[in-house]
């Protein structure tokens, strides 16, 4: 069992983005809706909660209504190998969102995402400070990443 599960408050789209994320994700499972009953607080028979799992991590969605909204302040980090999988997640998890800078998003819930290359790392904490800093500069002049455009300004291209 796992001991720390993201918890995300929805208005009324927990069971959406359950469908949606699980969709998006190529290693994800739908888990258990429970649904309000007489007593509420929401509609009866809407959903509460809905659970789901990406890539083996559990995640709970709940409909608490539109008191809490999400903040990048807790954003998901999608590691990526290709850029293939960058752009797979970004105009996936983008659409119907906005996008930010250095590979953040907001999907169409409001969740924050960071769709970033592993070359990301390598690039940045590179041994020399010239070549990282110049990495450092084109990654801050683009909203999705692109692993090229990276390796090429880290090898001064």
């Amino acid at each position: 069992m796992q001991k720390i599960t993201p918890f995300l408050w929805f208005d009324t789209q927990a069971e959406e983005a359950m469908i949606f994320y699980t969709s998006v994700f190529k290693d994800a499972r739908k888990g258990k809706v429970r649904r309000y009953g007489k007593a509420g607080p929401g509609p009866e028979g809407s959903a509460m909660t809905a659970s789901f799992e990406l890539f083996g991590q559990e995640f709970i969605a709940l409909n608490g209504g539109p008191m809490f909204k999400f903040s990048p302040a807790v954003s998901f980090f999608v590691s990526c190998e290709t850029q293939d999988e960058v752009d797979y997640y970004w105009d996936k998890l983008g659409e119907g969102g906005n996008t930010n800078q250095c590979g953040w998003l907001d999907d169409k819930f409001g969740v924050t995402w960071q769709i970033i290359p592993t070359i990301l790392d390598k690039v940045l904490q590179g041994t020399d400070p010239e070549k990282s800093g110049r990495a450092m500069q084109a990654m801050m002049k683009m909203t999705k990443l692109d692993i090229q455009k990276l390796q090429d300004a880290y090898d001064g291209k």
